[in-house]
């Protein structure tokens, strides 16, 4: 595949249109506004800054470094022991939900597609997003570190359109935040890249705490 088709289809993959149902939570966000742990642009910042750093810095990336190692040599076990060791560290059900629920639309869109996957990976696949993604990214050549930067970014831009509906604020301050967020986003790629095994692991006890509130909070936007 052709590095400007590997680009298009890291695009799509990236899109907030890709049918997953992402922009349906907030993770913990919806929460956080309520109790007043964010209040404003600034808060919201700091809010995101740390699941960058930990959780796509110490489980998610390096996770999907793994599952895209797997993909590329054919290792369905490996790639069903990331899978399930990512699911293992989201730590609410409500975090669990989503996880299981976006994998299982990816795998739906993949088994539309009809690319020849084995059948060997696809219980994995509906574990996470995650696992389509790197399967999709080593199926369609995407090199790893842009694979890896798409996903955050399409991540930190579903936080930010949250963000947007919650705390709230304008789209001029929307796009200040993608600005500088993301410009963090290499050098956390970059750490996360060179973990070992035994480094991997995310936990931010105030996420879990807004998550599992989120699960009965009295009105919601987002899905619990």
């Amino acid at each position: 595949m052709s590095s400007d088709l590997a680009l298009l289809r890291l695009l799509q993959l990236a899109s907030p249109g890709l049918p997953v149902g992402g922009f349906t939570y907030s993770q913990g966000l919806e929460w956080a506004v309520e109790a007043g742990w964010v209040k404003d642009a600034a808060g919201f910042a700091s809010w995101q800054r740390e699941q960058l750093r930990d959780t796509l810095g110490h489980l998610d990336w390096p996770v999907l470094a793994r599952l895209y190692q797997a993909c590329l040599a054919e290792d369905a076990s490996a790639f069903a022991q990331w899978s399930r060791f990512l699911l293992a560290n989201r730590e609410t059900a409500e975090l669990r939900l989503e996880e299981t629920q976006r994998g299982s639309a990816l795998a739906r869109l993949i088994d539309g597609w009809q690319l020849g996957q084995d059948p060997a990976w696809r219980a994995s696949l509906e574990l996470s997003q995650l696992g389509g993604m790197a399967w999709l990214g080593a199926h369609w050549s995407i090199p790893l570190r842009q694979l890896a930067l798409g996903h955050g970014f399409a991540w930190l831009e579903g936080a930010v359109m949250a963000g947007i509906k919650l705390v709230p604020f304008g789209q001029q301050a929307a796009q200040t935040l993608l600005r500088d967020l993301g410009a963090q986003l290499p050098a956390v790629l970059d750490q996360a890249l060179a973990l070992d095994d035994d480094q991997l692991g995310g936990g931010l006890p105030l996420l879990a705490i807004a998550s599992s509130r989120h699960e009965t909070q009295y009105t919601r936007l987002f899905r619990s």
